[in-house]
């Protein structure tokens, strides 16, 4: 019996450098990136700026595939499902926490399907006026409001801008009518004619039309002023506490082993120091973050419940 003890003992030696082995050779294998909304735009070119900056630190193929739909829940849902080991990583934006209260039926759970890697980005969201509303800045927007009806145009029904701006209305207590479009293209030639009078837009795709006159920026969402822009005011110098941005993040599977998420984790936060990354996410109005899995699942917790009472409180429904 004690030889038998002896015996099981030194397999159990022998297995466990292997187990260490095997956890250490992350990736063994080409690593997928899952962009959850069609080509173009900032999560596709900060997906490309990962895939570049990866590939060289893990000595594997990183490869980006592209799975839009429902408002990025396809996407995702690829995720939650895939194999548990780290190869599949998907990026998300806010809508990730916003889809839980505003689609009914979603085919994962946020919480307990997917684990957070790292907040990776943030972009500032700008209140646009048209030149002839004679509003200069939030003050003055929020008592025209009042006195009058308003009309403002998002990029889409349920967006983060959409939302955004319906938290502004309950913070101040004002009401004005939700224009939706069909993503923002459209948007901004109607706002700048005064058809619609504001648009809630990302700031880096706003900032042309600002710089060339064509529309009077109000306010940031952001609770801090913008580097590319620091002469916009925020919400929060006018109704303190206020903020909302547009996010960027990563997730993987939840089952996915600690060391393999904190391995990513502190991968992709470094590739977000590297003064190539930097500059080309400045060059598209992304701030960079980068922070720990547990801090970004923190995030994500408490943006979900935040959201909820947006969407019940407007009524939104998803496009």
């Amino acid at each position: 019996m004690k030889f038998v003890k002896q015996l099981l003992a030194a397999a159990a030696c022998a297995v466990l450098p292997l187990a260490a082995a095997a956890q250490a050779a992350f990736p063994s294998r080409p690593v997928t990136i899952i962009v959850p909304n069609a080509p173009g735009g900032a999560i596709d070119i900060l997906a490309r700026l990962l895939e570049r900056n990866l590939s060289g630190t893990w000595k594997q193929p990183v490869i980006v595939q592209y799975k839009p739909g429902a408002g990025t829940v396809l996407g995702t849902d690829f995720v939650a499902k895939a194999p548990a080991d780290g190869h599949t990583i998907g990026l998300v934006i806010t809508g990730h926490m916003i889809n839980p209260s505003l689609r009914k039926a979603m085919p994962y759970d946020t919480l307990k399907d997917l684990a957070g890697v790292s907040l990776l980005a943030s972009s500032p969201v700008v209140i646009t006026a048209s030149s002839k509303l004679p509003a200069g800045n939030l003050k003055d927007l929020i008592a025209l409001a009042k006195n009058g009806k308003l009309s403002y145009a998002s990029p889409g029904s349920g967006s983060s801008m959409h939302l955004g701006a319906e938290l502004l209305k309950t913070t101040a207590g004002i009401d004005i009518l939700h224009t939706p479009y069909k993503g923002a293209g459209g948007a901004y030639p109607d706002v700048i004619a005064g058809r619609v009078d504001l648009l809630v837009d990302p700031l880096f795709s706003s900032l042309p039309h600002i710089k060339s006159g064509g529309l009077k920026p109000i306010a940031i969402m952001s609770p801090k002023r913008s580097p590319i822009a620091p002469e916009i005011p925020t919400v929060a110098e006018t109704l303190p506490g206020f903020s909302v941005e547009s996010v960027f993040g990563a997730v993987v599977p939840a089952a996915t082993p600690r060391d393999v998420v904190h391995k990513i984790s502190a991968d992709m936060n470094k590739a977000l120091q590297t003064p190539e990354v930097k500059q080309r996410m400045a060059d598209i109005g992304l701030t960079p973050m980068g922070n720990t899995p547990e801090q970004f699942d923190a995030f994500i917790r408490a943006e979900i419940p935040k959201w909820a009472r947006v969407v019940k409180a407007s009524g939104a429904t998803a496009d």
